[in-house]
């Protein structure tokens, strides 16, 4: 048996709800890559430029780890709560990082700034569960 071994017709719904999740977010990420660089560009200050592309580049690695740890789930470590945890935690760190980055470039409300910080924390926290998940494993 080989550690990412399963019956095909029974991948647990939670690892195709991350690996859903992340595959949408990776293509929201492109399009919101490409939106920034063609729509945006000529109309934004370069520091705000500057934000909405650390919103892209971040939402995209963050994606990529929510499919991963759909895979996880569905292989390696399909019983471990610590890696579902961390799946939500990715989700949320994406929807508070990135989204809190996207809607101050887009609104100006300086106050969106403060829900970044929080979605960092989620992320700190899903990177430190998926750690622990492997350990535990």
């Amino acid at each position: 048996m080989t550690p990412f071994h399963y019956d095909r017709g029974a991948m647990p719904p939670s690892a195709k709800l991350f690996i859903l999740l992340g595959a949408l977010a990776g293509a929201a990420a492109v399009a919101l890559g490409a939106f920034g660089a063609h729509a945006l560009r000529a109309r934004l200050a370069p520091d705000q430029l500057a934000v909405w592309q650390t919103a892209v580049q971040y939402h995209f690695w963050h994606a990529l780890a929510a499919v991963a740890i759909g895979i996880l789930v569905a292989g390696a470590l399909p019983g471990s709560t610590a890696l579902r945890w961390a799946g939500w935690l990715m989700v949320a760190g994406l929807v508070l990082f990135s989204g809190s980055l996207y809607l101050l470039v887009l609104s100006g409300a300086r106050w969106l700034g403060a829900l970044t910080p929080l979605g960092g924390a989620a992320w700190i926290a899903a990177w430190l569960l998926l750690a622990w998940a492997a350990l535990r494993s």
